[in-house]
């Protein structure tokens, strides 16, 4: 522990940060080689010989700084898109809008619908990636997201969205509007969206085996995703025990 000369009271290294209060300390490793691993819940709890509702409650410490540690600004060629998860109300037992789902369960209506909830991704040739949890799929919601992260010094690769166009148009920045993913022109061989399409497929594909993400948590859940998109094949335990204390990839 250590003293402020001006208070004169004691800190340790997580005061203030999520990690606060939690104790067992000598099982955090066990429970960040969780996370890295991506197993559930259940399989946690038993890895770290703790209660399902300590594994769940570490889960969510662990992850509250990670959903907020995100690029300052993205560099060069900048690749942007949304996708859509399901809405989910995992973990709520009483008041839910609509018949409670079993196991992610599926949308009753097909294609985009109210049930949908947009994510937007943005991601530069050099890996770096922020994203974000639209509230609603317009200009001003993509704005709040991407404000001052892309900027007119980038090259901007989107679809033909009316509202991301609009938002890098009224932003002033260059923007290569392409159809859909897929081969690019021959012309401009640089500018596709395949990176960030890429990223939606990885995301998708990681989240499948938790059988649906409650709405609410899916920041913390890009943040999880982002760390391991970051550090790759070289994330250790001890990256996501300071990721959580505030020390993030790109913090």
């Amino acid at each position: 522990r250590y003293r402020c000369k001006g208070c004169r009271r004691t800190f340790n290294a997580v005061t203030k940060t999520p990690l606060a209060g939690l104790r067992m300390k000598d099982k955090w490793p066990a429970q960040a080689e969780a996370m890295i691993d991506g197993v559930s819940i259940a399989k946690a709890a038993k890895r770290c010989d703790v209660d399902y509702t300590t594994a769940f409650r570490w889960r969510h410490r662990f992850l509250a700084s990670l959903a907020g540690d995100k690029p300052a600004a993205l560099s060069g060629i900048v690749e942007g898109d949304e996708t859509f998860i399901l809405e989910s109300f995992k973990g709520k037992r009483s008041g839910l809008p609509r018949k409670a789902r079993k196991r992610g369960g599926k949308s009753a209506k097909r294609g985009i619908s109210a049930e949908q909830i947009p994510v937007l991704v943005a991601r530069d040739r050099h890996g770096a990636t922020t994203d974000a949890v639209l509230p609603k799929l317009n200009r001003v919601s993509i704005t709040a997201a991407l404000g001052g992260i892309v900027t007119s010094a980038n090259e901007f690769c989107c679809d033909s969205g009316t509202a991301i166009v609009a938002f890098a148009r009224r932003a002033g920045i260059p923007t290569h509007i392409l159809p859909m993913p897929g081969k690019p022109n021959s012309k401009a061989p640089d500018f596709h969206i395949n990176n960030v399409n890429a990223f939606h497929s990885r995301l998708k594909e990681w989240l499948r085996p938790f059988h649906g993400v409650a709405t609410k948590n899916l920041p913390n859940y890009l943040g999880w995703r982002r760390i391991l998109e970051a550090l790759g094949q070289t994330v250790m335990p001890d990256d996501f025990i300071f990721g959580a204390i505030g020390f993030g990839p790109y913090q």
